[in-house]
């Protein structure tokens, strides 16, 4: 009798051994938590819970507002991260100025993450014509560089990264015919200032991002993986048009360390549905 249940402890031990490498390795790659953010705002916890049994192993935040991450400090959205196996990686932080640069980075990194991330050009630099629907900036090119020089300079002294996001206008030519990505990866010291390229929105202003790989080598260290359909929207991984295979048998060259699912806006479908679909389109294209 106890050979027999020892047997079967074995074999149940063996199962569940099995049960947690086979989830171990389904769970890969990074999701922007901007795609789920109308849940996110209804209910952190619960949503995080659902972007990891979809199967994301880490994420990038986009809900940073009085020293807290969707409402919870940093230390316990760090904790709270952990305890259901997702890693905090990057976090945009649209709000930061030259003067609460210290205080924002100080809480980056007491929530565990790598990358301190700019989406547009900071400090009331970005603009947006509701008319045309296009995206833009005022100011000078230099005192972007400068601007992202000085945040990133806090960056490294804190032991993390300073990114970059980038949408379609950065690689387009601007008023005085220079394109603000050419300027910006040509005047900042990889050092201090580095990238994130949001594949969609390269694509979409007409640009190859892997002409840019192996232009400036190294500086794109985080891509946001969305996809485009044939009317040029947003559209989940695997259901457009956007030659993923081809750009991602570059990252070595990119530099690229980590990735993220990426969706705005999912029309008839739910962000939390499509966010599964792409999961399954990164798995098909290649990605781990």
């Amino acid at each position: 009798m106890k050979r027999i249940l020892f047997t079967k402890g074995i074999v149940a031990l063996a199962f569940m051994l099995c049960s947690t490498f086979f989830y171990a390795q389904d769970k890969f790659g990074g999701l922007a938590l901007y795609t789920v953010r109308d849940n996110m705002g209804e209910d952190a916890k619960a949503t995080l819970q659902k972007v990891a049994d979809a199967g994301y192993a880490y994420i990038e935040a986009a809900g940073y507002a009085d020293g807290k991450f969707y409402g919870m400090e940093p230390q316990e959205f760090k904790s709270y991260l952990e305890s259901i196996g997702l890693t905090p990686v990057s976090t945009h932080m649209g709000s930061v100025t030259l003067e609460n640069a210290d205080q924002q980075i100080a809480d980056t990194k007491a929530a565990g993450f790598e990358y301190f991330t700019i989406p547009v050009p900071p400090m009331g630099m970005f603009t947006f014509d509701p008319e045309n629907r296009t995206m833009g900036m005022k100011g000078t090119m230099e005192d972007f560089a400068e601007i992202l020089t000085t945040i990133g300079k806090k960056c490294e002294a804190a032991g993390l990264q300073l990114l970059y996001h980038n949408h379609d206008f950065e690689y387009k030519d601007n008023e005085d015919g220079i394109k603000p990505i050419v300027y910006l990866l040509e005047n900042t010291d990889s050092k201090y200032v580095n990238f994130q390229m949001d594949l969609y929105w390269v694509t979409r202003a007409g640009a190859d991002p892997v002409a840019y790989f192996e232009k400036y080598p190294g500086r794109f260290k985080l891509w946001h993986v969305k996809d485009m359909d044939e009317e040029g929207k947003f559209a989940p991984v695997g259901e457009g048009n956007i030659d993923f295979k081809r750009i991602l048998d570059e990252k070595d060259t990119s530099g690229m360390e980590k990735y993220f699912v990426e969706q705005d806006m999912t029309w008839d479908k739910k962000p939390l549905e499509v966010i599964k679909i792409s999961h399954k389109g990164l798995k098909e294209i290649g990605f781990k």
